[in-house]
C-alpha cells in the first residue's frame, strides 16, 4: 500500500517575519506541499512564503477559517492527509511525523497536538489561552466523552474525515467545531504533548490584544453553542 500523502495549509496575515522559516523547518521528504492561505497581507508575507517554497493562495475574503478551508481545497487531489499550523513560528514544523504517523499507520483519524501537555516556552502561551482551552475541554468532554486539553492550530486529519464534517465556521471559531464535530462522529481521535515556542516575530492577532482576545473569544463561544445545539447525526437520521 502507498503511504498516505500530506498537504501542509498555513493560514497567514503578515507573518514576514516568521513565514520564511517556518516553511522551510516543515520536512519536505515527509510532505507533498505546502499552502500558505494568506489573508491579504501588506509586510511582504506572500513573497516570502513563495521565495521559501510553499504555494500562496489568497482567498476571497477574510477569516481564519475561511483561509484554513480554502487550503485544504485547494491541495492536490493526491493529498489523503491535511496539516493545519500557525505561520508565526511557535509550532515545531520540524516534529509534523508526530502528527500524521498515528494517521498514516491506520490507527487514527486526526491527531491534535497540545500545547498544555507539552514543554512550553515562557511566555509562549497567556493564562486565558490555558483557561479557555481546559474550559473547552471539560465542555466536549461532557458533551462527546472526547476530552481534549487544548484548542491548538497545530493538527492532522484524514481529508476523507476532514470533508464529512462539513465545516461552516470561517472564523477563529474554526479548530473548535472541528474538535467538537470529529468528536460527535466518533472519528479516532488522539491528542500528543508536543513543543510549544514564542512566536518569531510580530503580534499574534488573538492574544496581541485585548480587542482580538474579545472577538476570538466571542467567536469561539458562539461556535462551541452552535454546535452542541445542532442535532446529532443519529437524531437527524431517526
Amino acid at each position: 500500500m502507498e503511504p498516505l500523502t500530506i498537504a501542509v495549509v498555513i493560514p497567514t496575515f503578515n507573518e514576514v517575519e516568521a513565514i520564511a522559516a517556518v516553511v522551510r523547518e516543515i520536512p519536505r521528504d515527509l510532505v507533498r506541499e505546502i499552502i500558505v492561505a494568506d489573508g491579504g497581507s501588506g509586510d511582504g508575507t506572500i513573497e516570502a512564503a513563495r521565495a521559501a517554497g510553499a504555494r500562496v493562495i489568497v482567498p476571497e475574503g477574510r477569516g481564519y477559517g475561511l483561509a484554513c478551508a480554502a487550503g485544504a481545497a485547494a491541495a492536490s487531489p493526491d493529498c489523503d492527509i491535511i496539516v493545519f499550523m500557525d505561520g508565526d513560528g511557535a509550532d515545531r514544523g520540524d516534529l509534523l511525523a508526530r502528527l500524521v504517523d498515528p494517521i498514516r499507520d491506520g490507527s487514527r483519524d486526526f491527531v491534535i497536538a497540545s500545547r498544555t501537555r507539552g514543554v512550553r516556552e515562557p511566555g509562549s502561551m497567556s493564562w486565558h489561552q490555558l483557561l479557555s482551552g481546559y474550559l473547552a475541554g471539560l465542555g466536549m468532554g461532557i458533551l462527546y466523552g472526547q476530552r481534549y486539553t487544548d484548542m491548538c492550530a497545530y493538527r492532522a486529519i484524514r481529508r476523507d474525515c476532514l470533508g464529512r464534517l462539513d465545516m461552516r465556521e470561517m472564523t477563529y471559531g474554526w479548530n473548535i467545531e472541528m474538535q467538537m464535530k470529529a468528536a460527535r462522529a466518533r472519528l479516532r481521535i488522539l491528542e500528543i504533548p508536543m513543543p510549544y515556542r514564542c512566536r518569531s516575530g510580530g503580534t499574534s492577532k488573538v492574544a496581541g490584544s485585548l480587542r482580538g482576545s474579545v472577538r476570538a473569544g466571542y467567536r469561539i463561544i458562539a461556535t462551541f453553542l452552535r454546535v452542541a445545539a445542532a442535532p446529532s447525526d443519529r437524531a437527524r437520521s431517526a
